[in-house]
């Protein structure tokens, strides 16, 4: 796709700019009148030698050069108040329409489905965030205007030429014509080195934010040197593509610049034979030469410009592919509501199969059928992958089922309205998600209105409340990137702190203390005890332990159901559950 880029992929833009369409319009006004007031200069210099400089007593002479620099002072003073407000309202233009294309990629990019991570890296959309936007800004905000207004200058000046020099002029835009065939044609292979040369950055940009983010495991491997070296081929990749570019744009440059710079000289020659033969006047002929000069001047722009627009085609459509990518997950055209009960929600899985995206061979849940009642506590327990995380991620709706449904208060889950959906639900991850900000911002992220008092009591609940206020600044302490600042428990009670805050009718506990010692999991146990009261919990746990008092042990195994039923019952079976529960209590 990004072989065949092209400016058109700008047009990628237009929904941008639509709501821009005055301040565009004003932009369009003042660069043609910028343009304008420049073409004016070769008249009033051709005026100037004719008129200010013809043989006439001393007297004359000095009123009439007084006057025609008097109007080349206006012409300047009204090309420079029209280039300003033309630069003023084009700058905004460029940073207002980037920003609001950063803002609808970042919110299409959150709305986007657990399978557009498996195949997207978090670098490269990244990576599209700043780099590619910035590329687009630079288009918007300045070359694009620079191409118009010297296009319309070339224009102009051309019907001067033209208008002037006809017999010639026509000979020399043939020449133009031949010149801008193949420049098109050789600009083909600068765009192909664009594209390129972008998703090599990205590739820099994911591999980077990949290797940080796991800055503890490389350290640990001392694999500091390796990572390095990595990197250093990424970019030097990345740069290698990049000098492709630059020569090859280069080149296209110096093409233009030299054949349309022979084929006006050319041009000025045929203009001073004219004046030599006395078909025209001095004065014609220097105006001639600025028309030519602004001529070579815009056509060589136009070289540059172009090529700035296809490094942002290609920046465009890789952001147009990120915005039009479609969630398989979404909500509803007209969603159902389903009242919320004060007892917990109930739950049925109805023959669900399921594979995932990225492995539509193997099945995560085979012919999956649990029904689960009001403010009940459900175990979900059995080996690594056997497909109890895959419970969850179907209940939130981050993947739909490829057979069968799930019913949640007795509607269909797809029914519901996304956010209405995930509303009702409060989970608590094996792996504590902890934001760049205060304790007290991570733990009313469970619920952005609550107060002060109401964060305090989540923490108190959660037994969070006695090493947060022991931290250096308290509630309002900064905790780090990844809450780098605290342990594993403490980052686990903050999430446990920020599921009882937004109190749900339906909690999803994956592994919930895993992170604990001894004593903190007896601590945030009894919080957990507490806080599933009148609700109906879902708990993953590997420590079977944790989940004696369930009312109910589901064991899954290789996507299937294999045994139902108390932690009592299921040790007399002596199947899987009595296999796991023998290794660990004995151990």
């Amino acid at each position: 796709m990004g072989a065949t880029s092209s400016p058109k992929s700008l047009s990628g833009l237009r929904p941008f700019l639509r709501p821009y369409r005055t301040r565009i319009a004003l932009a369009l006004i003042f660069l043609v009148l910028a343009a304008a007031a420049t073409l004016m200069f070769p008249l009033a210099l051709g005026s100037l030698i004719d008129g200010g400089l013809m043989p006439q007593d001393k007297g004359s002479q000095v009123m009439a050069l007084r006057e025609h620099f008097a109007g080349l002072f206006a012409v300047a003073a009204a090309l420079g108040m029209f280039s300003a407000v033309r630069f003023y309202l084009v700058s905004w233009l460029g940073e207002r329409v980037t920003a609001d294309l950063r803002n609808a990629v970042y919110r299409h990019v959150l709305q986007q489905s657990p399978a557009f991570f498996e195949t997207t890296q978090t670098g490269e959309v990244l990576s599209r965030l700043s780099a590619d936007t910035t590329l687009v800004q630079t288009v918007v905000g300045s070359s694009l205007s620079m191409g118009l207004r010297n296009a319309v200058m070339g224009i102009g000046a051309l019907g001067m030429l033209v208008w002037h020099n006809p017999t010639v002029m026509l000979q020399v835009l043939g020449v133009l014509v031949l010149i801008v065939i193949p420049a098109v044609w050789f600009g083909r292979r600068v765009r192909k080195l664009s594209r390129a040369s972008q998703d090599r950055l990205a590739d820099s940009s994911a591999m980077a934010a990949e290797v940080l983010n796991a800055i503890p495991v490389v350290q640990s491997y001392t694999a500091e040197a390796r990572e390095a070296a990595r990197f250093d081929t990424s970019t030097d990749r990345a740069f290698q593509t990049a000098v492709r570019r630059a020569r090859a744009r280069s080149v296209l440059v110096a093409f233009i610049i030299i054949a349309t710079s022979g084929a006006l000289l050319w041009g000025l020659y045929q203009g001073t034979q004219a004046v030599a033969r006395g078909d025209i006047t001095a004065g014609h002929l220097g105006q001639t030469v600025l028309y030519i000069i602004i001529l070579a001047s815009a056509f060589a722009v136009l070289g540059e410009v172009y090529g700035d627009l296809l490094r942002a085609a290609g920046a465009t459509e890789r952001l147009m592919e990120l915005l039009t990518s479609r969630s398989p997950v979404a909500s509803p055209m007209n969603p159902r509501a389903a009242p919320i009960s004060q007892e917990g929600s109930s739950i049925r899985f109805e023959a669900i199969t399921f594979h995932y995206p990225s492995r539509p061979l193997l099945a995560a849940l085979t012919d999956f059928t649990l029904t689960i009642r009001k403010g009940e506590t459900v175990a979900l327990v059995g080996p690594s992958g056997a497909g109890k995380s895959t419970v969850f991620h179907l209940l939130l709706r981050f993947y739909d089922p490829t057979t069968g449904r799930i019913l949640l208060d007795g509607l269909p889950t797809r029914e519901l309205a996304l956010h209405d959906l995930r509303a009702r639900i409060g989970i608590v991850p094996q792996d504590a998600v902890i934001f760049s900000s205060s304790a007290l911002e991570n733990i009313r992220y469970g619920n952005p209105q609550a107060s002060d008092k109401e964060v305090h009591a989540a923490a108190l609940a959660a037994f969070a409340h006695e090493f947060i206020i022991a931290l250096p600044e308290g509630y309002d302490t900064f905790l780090g990137e990844r809450g780098v600042r605290l342990s594993g428990g403490q980052r686990q009670r903050i999430a446990i702190a920020r599921a009882i805050l937004k109190n749900p009718p339906l909690l999803l506990l994956d592994e919930a203390t895993s992170a604990l010692d001894a004593e903190s999991e007896r601590m945030v146990q009894a919080a957990l005890d507490s806080a599933m009261r009148d609700r109906t919990t879902l708990v993953i746990a590997h420590r079977l332990a944790t989940v004696q008092k369930a009312d109910r042990i589901v064991v899954i195994d290789h996507g299937r159901i294999v045994e139902e039923g108390t932690h009592e019952s299921l040790l007399k079976t002596n199947g899987v559950y009595a296999r796991l529960a023998t290794l660990q209590f004995t151990t």
